[in-house]
């Protein structure tokens, strides 16, 4: 694993190249204040100031060479201005110019992810270092950074290394490691208390067993808030099977989980002030002759009876049941991460999850989270209208709506019915993948909201240690 603190370190004067920004209104002034030789190996290699452009300055001898790049505004470094940089650069110590990294020293970090545990013969993963005298920023860049890095290696596992039994042990590292509390609730238990995780998982229940995990951490009297998420392990899509296509990468459909996990280490490794249950719904969604089937009706853990519309439609259910759970301690904000629908996905792609709430200011500061850490997110609407596509003639509601339309606002809107009035929420519906590569954000397993949801948490809670107002 790559230890992501000895790729930033504090500006102590070292020896180090030097990486000079540029953008286009500021290249012509840079420019002029180059040497003669500078100017002319520029214009010799066709330097134009574009976006992700960059070229070498030879210096007076053949280790004394600099960098020249350009980014969208020198005033105002986005998290990926630098990655590409980060990528492609020899190895060594880097520092800017006359300026401080700021947010880019994430994606500095995140462009020298790997994920290589099966590579027979991995290549030898070399160092870039940035120097940075903003050294108060360098723990908490690397910790997001881990945070991100365990989200995409779980996603990134195979669901034979990954199946319930392994996300339970993920967990039970993180609250080992930071004083939680770990419960897990399977077999007869979890039939009884939690049904549709239950039922979600049964038909794999011989090797690969459906569980709640939990995580219970911090003071009683620090504002409660939970943390809930979908970990299907692998989806086959049960009875109403997935086509091959669908299925390939459902090892990802535990990518709620992961966000969750991860978001809940950065939460106790900070000391933040609050009392976090983080829960985890792990199944495998199978077949056999013990599958759920289309047609069944399922009690929940609420209470609430579900006709099983589609069996392909089972993150709703075991959230719903562990939702139910989180609700019961009456905390004052819970949040949920899921790779939900894929109508999310055809609403807004790959990059932008899906996010509701029953609450505008919660809303509003998971947005503003997302600018911030540049971890965009587009809120979606919770319109009751459509509540009626989820009427069932036989049971209190559907698993899966009658209609095509709307599929990630219906899912939500299931999923609104396990939480109190009252009670602040939000629902991430993420893809938890990169289906292709980009600066610092390798294709594969993606950690989407988790860092705009870190910055709610940091905006809303760090105030409270502080003694501010919320």
């Amino acid at each position: 694993m790559t230890d992501y603190s000895d790729l930033v370190q504090p500006d102590k004067g070292q020896d180090a190249r030097t990486i000079h920004l540029v953008d286009k209104k500021s290249y012509d002034g840079w420019l002029k204040g180059r040497s003669a030789r500078e100017r002319a190996h520029l214009a010799a290699v066709g330097f134009k100031p574009d976006a992700f452009v960059h070229a070498i300055l030879p210096g007076d001898d053949p280790e004394r060479w600099a960098i020249v790049t350009t980014v969208a505004d020198v005033n105002s470094l986005s998290a990926w201005c630098l990655a590409k940089l980060a990528q492609i650069l020899p190895e060594g110590r880097y520092r800017l110019e006359g300026q401080q990294p700021g947010k880019a020293l994430f994606g500095w970090l995140s462009a020298q992810y790997r994920f290589d545990t099966y590579k027979s013969n991995p290549p030898v993963k070399g160092g870039r270092v940035l120097l940075t005298s903003d050294v108060g920023a360098i723990g908490p860049t690397v910790a997001e950074m881990r945070a991100v890095a365990l989200v995409r290696d779980l996603v990134n596992t195979p669901a034979a290394d990954m199946g319930p039994a392994a996300i339970e042990k993920v967990a039970e590292r993180i609250a080992k490691a930071h004083g939680g509390k770990l419960t897990v609730t399977k077999g007869e238990a979890l039939e009884q208390g939690y049904p549709m995780i239950h039922a979600v998982g049964r038909a794999a229940a011989k090797h690969h067993a459906p569980r709640l995990i939990e995580i219970e951490w911090g003071k009683d009297g620090h504002p409660r808030v939970a943390l809930v998420g979908k970990g299907i392990s692998f989806d086959s899509g049960g009875l109403d099977i997935k086509p091959a296509s669908g299925m390939r990468l459902m090892k990802k459909d535990m990518g709620g989980a992961a966000h969750v996990l991860a978001l809940a280490e950065l939460i106790m490794a900070s000391g933040m002030p609050v009392r976090l249950h983080c829960l985890v719904a792990s199944a495998e969604n199978a077949i056999s002759g013990d599958a759920f089937r289309p047609g069944d009706v399922l009690k929940s853990r609420k209470g609430l009876t579900v006709e099983i519309g589609n069996t392909d439609a089972e993150g709703r259910l075991v959230l719903g049941d562990a939702l139910t759970k989180a609700s019961e301690a009456e905390p004052e904000l819970i949040v949920d991460f899921a790779t939900l629908t894929g109508a999310a996905r055809v609403a807004l792609g790959p990059d932008l999850p899906a996010l509701y709430s029953n609450d505008d200011d919660l809303a509003s500061d998971l947005l503003a989270g997302g600018i911030d850490r540049d971890d965009p997110l587009w809120r979606m609407p919770l319109w009751d209208g459509y509540a009626e596509l989820l009427e069932t003639d036989i049971a209190d509601l559907g698993n899966a709506g009658t209609s095509s339309f709307a599929g990630s606002i219906t899912a939500a809107l299931f999923l609104k019915r396990f939480v109190p009035d009252g009670t602040a929420w939000a629902h991430f519906d993420t893809f938890a993948w990169r289906p292709s590569a980009k600066h610092g954000r390798p294709k594969g397993g993606a950690a989407l909201g988790l860092r705009a949801a870190w910055a709610m948490l940091q905006m809303r809670y760090d105030r409270r240690k502080k003694g501010e107002r919320p």
